[in-house]
């Protein structure tokens, strides 16, 4: 029997390594635990963590072809991150001059959410705990 115990990480690659790190850092509060790059793939891998826990690495590749974007896309749908003060959260995404969607509420759960996009447009998403 598979025994899956977690979520290890998620890899996303980016369009412009240095403002994708940027934002994941300076914006969202992501942590550096590695980076490195890898010359013979004309690559940068960095390795972010939440809260001391280890959860995406970026990627950086030469050209990389555009991903398929908005919720509602075939692949992955969104990244979602759970936060405790969702205005908070907005209001500071917004002095940082992200975009994010009006706040709503899910239906069955009664909890508040939102979505905003990376540099690149992939959908991330701010859920209230």
């Amino acid at each position: 029997m598979l025994a899956l115990q977690q979520v290890h990480h998620i890899a996303i690659i980016c369009s412009d390594y240095e403002r994708s790190k940027q934002f994941y850092t300076d914006i969202l509060g992501f942590t550096i635990q590695q980076e490195v790059y890898r010359a013979a793939r004309q690559s940068f891998k960095l390795d972010l963590c939440l809260n001391g826990q280890y959860l995406i690495e970026l990627f950086s590749f030469p050209d990389p072809p555009p991903r398929p974007s908005g919720p509602e896309a075939c692949g992955l749908r969104h990244l979602a991150f759970g936060v405790t003060d969702i205005e908070a959260a907005v209001t500071w995404l917004h002095s940082k001059g992200v975009v994010v969607e009006a706040i709503r509420t899910d239906e069955y759960t009664g909890r508040r959410f939102t979505f905003f996009a990376d540099p690149d447009g992939l959908p991330l998403e701010l859920y209230s705990n």
